[in-house]
């Protein structure tokens, strides 16, 4: 895992001119990002990435310029961390049962004091030896339907969607195609205040990225593009600086944000 400062160094290194940080249910990295960036001369966008989910819809739904500090949003967020330690937990415990000794402590140490998640008990999965690989721990181990597996208790959609509008943020339906159906899903979602789309993901090819901007289009939704960047070897076609995105995408974002706030 990279600390926010390593992580904008990078960037920096690749040429980026701009960087958005949105930490899965957490804000916690944000002002040493910023700090970074200064340093740096990226321009560093404020964000989040919020698991969500209902009974018929998982999501995941970032937040681009937020404000961060908002009470009410650093309020949820931390609710919402004691629900993910709590099921890390749960997780380690469910794979001690079925004979996968791995350390809660260890795990802990990992997330460094911030937001915990499964690919931190992948990390430890490949310290003990049980597997080579984060992709060969979710597929083995922590995935739905495996042996470590615990379903999480998220946000809905509309919550997620209302929480970021209510910190003066940009919701944006990210990797849309993991919805199932992101034609149904974008038009149901707009309704309560979704404003982007993320077009540009690096697991998707043209054809399915052409598809996307039309739907962002139709709904006249901002199309934006995310690395989906967790660390280094989190998983192939996930790395930091791809795809690119036009730093147009940052300023509609930002005037998406001050429209919000007026």
């Amino acid at each position: 895992m990279l600390s926010p400062t390593e992580l904008v160094r990078q960037a920096s290194g690749l040429g980026l001119t701009a960087l958005g940080v949105t930490d899965h249910d957490t804000v916690g990295g944000i002002r040493e990002a910023l700090t970074a960036g200064a340093a740096e001369k990226v321009t560093v966008v404020p964000g989040l990435e919020l698991s969500t989910a209902d009974d018929d819809l998982k999501a995941h739904v970032l937040g681009y310029f937020i404000d961060w500090e908002d009470a009410t949003l650093v309020t949820r967020l931390g609710q919402l961390a004691a629900l993910r330690a709590t099921r890390i937990k749960r997780m380690v415990e469910k794979l001690q049962s079925v004979g996968v000794v791995i350390s809660l402590e260890r795990v802990l140490a990992l997330a460094s004091g911030g937001s915990l998640g499964r690919p931190h008990i992948a990390r430890v999965l490949i310290e003990e030896g049980y597997v080579r690989s984060i992709s060969e721990a979710f597929d083995r181990y922590l995935s739905a339907g495996r042996p470590g597996y615990i379903e999480r208790a998220p946000f809905t959609p509309e919550e997620g969607i209302r929480l970021i509008l209510a910190a003066g943020g940009v919701p944006v339906l990210a990797h849309p195609l993991s919805t199932g159906d992101p034609e149904a899903v974008v038009p149901r979602l707009i309704d309560t205040g979704l404003r982007g789309i993320e077009v540009y993901y690096g697991e998707y090819d043209e054809t399915t990225r052409v598809r996307l901007r039309q739907l962002a289009d139709r709904w006249s939704l901002i199309p934006t593009g995310g690395s989906d960047f967790h660390g280094p070897g989190f998983k192939p076609g996930r790395e930091l600086g791809g795809p690119l995105v036009d730093v147009a995408c940052v300023d509609r974002l930002r005037g998406a944000s001050r429209a919000n706030r007026s």
